[in-house]
């Protein structure tokens, strides 16, 4: 493994995690995202990502736009639908202790439930845009990413399911792979250095079906 290398950045959701967060949402509210964009603020999701707002003022918004919503309902369905990707555990397992394992998310103050509940021991910081002020893939979420690590761009790896997150990786000059699954994934480990026992490409079916997309909304799938 090159000695420059010293973190992996990975993105959570429909990365490491499966994301529930469209079938959440209809949960709480009745509405498919399609109906919900036409019906809430622009804007509101990113705010409530970066951290500029909270939980309360974050389901306020929803009841003051005509929305009605069933918080808990959204996270009943939230927790039931996340689990880890086909393949993920037993690869991060592998880095543990070789390289410095963070996440680089989208998500609001939730993350710390989800890192609690799922990550375990298996990362060794958890970053999100809640903790950073600015979303992938804004400039301000990579250098502070690259802030809190301490490191240098040519010293951290990023992992991330949409491509324009993985490209603004790039344009700083991280390395960066846009995740499709495990087995393509500890390919291109293996060609940056990062010795890691190779497997058989399988397919697997991220939640939410299609690649996701984002907008002021939030994201259409779930994508952090």
């Amino acid at each position: 493994m090159s000695t420059t290398v010293r973190a992996i950045a990975f993105d959570v959701m429909d990365t490491l995690l499966t994301d529930p967060f469209r079938d959440a949402l209809r949960a709480a509210t009745g509405l498919t995202l399609t109906e919900l964009s036409r019906r809430r603020r622009p804007g509101l999701w990113p705010a409530f990502e970066r951290g500029e707002i909270d939980e309360d003022e974050f389901w306020a918004a929803f009841t003051a736009d005509g929305i009605p919503c069933d918080p808990a309902a959204f996270h009943r369905t939230r927790r039931a639908g996340t689990g880890w990707i086909t393949g993920m555990p037993p690869l991060l397992d592998e880095l543990d202790g070789r390289l410095r394992r963070v996440t680089a998310s989208n998500y609001p103050v939730w993350i710390h439930e989800v890192a609690d509940e799922h990550l375990g021991d298996r990362l060794d910081e958890v970053i999100a845009s809640y903790h950073l002020g600015a979303r992938k893939p804004e400039p301000a979420f990579y250098h502070g990413l690259l802030e809190r690590l301490e490191l240098p761009p040519a010293a951290v790896l990023f992992v991330d399911d949409r491509a324009e997150n993985v490209d603004g990786a790039r344009e700083l000059g991280i390395s960066a792979h846009r995740f499709v699954d495990a087995a393509t994934l500890r390919v291109w480990l293996r060609e940056h250095g990062v010795d890691v026992v190779g497997e058989p490409v399988v397919d697997v079916e991220l939640s939410g079906g299609d690649p996701p997309q984002c907008d002021d909304l939030g994201p259409v799938s779930g994508e952090r």
